[in-house]
């Protein structure tokens, strides 16, 4: 019985793959809310990428990672609050989505840069919080 479940499915799973977002097309507003969670994921993850070479480098200095650690859960909630601020005038419609994952996606990246200038730290430099590799 399972079996023939599991067979009445596999069309539905192929079916999604070949049916692939083509989100530089996307002229529907859940397609577009999806690709915005889509860049919004891949943000995130480009952040924490960054975010572990950081802390693999602060090992060293438990007071150093425990300020990163702060400033990163304020930056969050710094984030998501700012977000939800500049999205507030959509909030309950359809491109509220879009609105609020464009804007943390925005910031997301902006963080990633800050990031990648503090993996950029020169040996010496004092005005760097993170070593230099």
């Amino acid at each position: 019985m399972n079996s023939r479940i599991l067979l009445a499915l596999t069309p539905l799973l192929f079916t999604s793959v070949a049916h692939a977002v083509d989100c530089g097309n996307a002229t529907d507003q859940a397609t577009m809310n999806q690709c915005a969670a889509q860049q919004n994921k891949d943000a995130d993850k480009a952040l924490n990428a960054l975010y572990q070479q950081i802390t693999a480098r602060l090992k060293a200095n438990p007071d150093s990672k425990k300020l990163l650690v702060g400033a990163q859960r304020a930056w969050v909630a710094f984030r998501d609050a700012e977000c939800k601020f500049s999205s507030a005038g959509v909030e309950g419609g359809s491109v509220y989505p879009l609105i609020y994952n464009n804007c943390v996606t925005e910031l997301t990246k902006a963080r990633v840069e800050t990031f990648k200038t503090y993996l950029k730290c020169q040996e010496g430099d004092l005005s760097c919080p993170v070593p230099g590799a």
